[in-house]
């Protein structure tokens, strides 16, 4: 099945760390339950290691080995596809043994060693856009993961647009991006809902921030500007998750934002 149908949307969703299990497959439940309504299929997202954070003694994550078993578990009950961030050359073979998608953070976007060990797997990949990056900077990044690639193969690429710096600590979505980075990387183009909202060190005690209340407009609005994927995160109690509450979709409300995005890209099509 394509990770990144261009004609379809499709929707990368999760919790942002992996917790355990009871938790991740909580919300992977959630998620299967509505796969079906989504025209591309869902991939479930988490991460098994938080690298970038805000404060030096943040809750990171399991690790590569016990996140991957997580996630193994996750594919098992659930029968989703799965999707990490990786931070590490080194951790691309082990993480594309198991995952569909292989995901570089923003902060990492123009890292050739790690670009292209993601590509060399022949996993899918979605690059992050950095948020200090306009959109023909992009260009660079699909091609290391696609002249990494093993011969003969041609892997999913997909960029996210997930906002850009505007003043300090706050982001600002650009909805012209959606086709600007369409056409200068000739991939699939996925809106980050959730992190566009994101206040990075504008929360308590220095950790990030966020306005969860903007998640829908732009979310839909990113639609009607040709976003052909939605990157959602969600959580069943934002306030208690380990990392990026503030800008995370409450899980009760999660089936309900879906829907209504559906709805419009099909009355959209329509």
């Amino acid at each position: 099945m394509t990770a990144f149908p261009a004609d379809r949307l499709f929707l990368i969703a999760g919790p942002c760390q992996l917790e355990d299990d009871a938790l991740n497959l909580r919300v992977a439940e959630t998620l299967a339950r509505i796969a079906e309504h989504v025209p591309g299929g869902v991939i479930y997202k988490a991460s098994f290691d938080k690298a970038n954070r805000s404060n030096p003694g943040a809750t990171r994550g399991p690790g590569l080995e016990a996140g991957l078993a997580k996630l193994a578990t996750v594919k098992r009950e659930t029968g989703l596809r799965v999707l990490t961030d990786v931070h590490l050359p080194e951790q691309c073979a082990p993480a594309a043994e198991l995952c569909d998608v292989l995901q570089i953070p923003a902060f990492l976007c123009r890292q050739t060693d790690l670009l292209e060990a993601a590509g060399a797997t022949g996993r899918a990949v979605n690059i992050k856009k950095g948020q200090w990056l306009q959109p023909d900077g992009m260009r660079g990044a699909v091609a290391k993961v696609r002249a990494a690639a093993p011969a003969g193969t041609s892997p999913e690429v997909a960029c996210t647009e997930r906002g850009t710096f505007f003043g300090y600590g706050d982001l600002v979505v650009d909805m012209r991006n959606f086709a600007r980075l369409r056409e200068l990387t000739g991939t699939p183009v996925i809106h980050d809902a959730t992190h566009s909202v994101q206040q990075p060190g504008r929360g308590d005690g220095g950790a990030s921030g966020g306005l969860r209340e903007f998640i829908p407009p732009l979310l839909l609005a990113s639609i009607a500007a040709g976003a052909q994927g939605l990157f959602i995160e969600t959580h069943p109690d934002p306030a208690q998750a380990p990392s990026d509450g503030p800008n995370m979709v409450p899980l009760q409300d999660f089936p309900a934002l879906v829907e209504r995005a559906v709805t419009l890209w099909h009355h959209l099509r329509a």
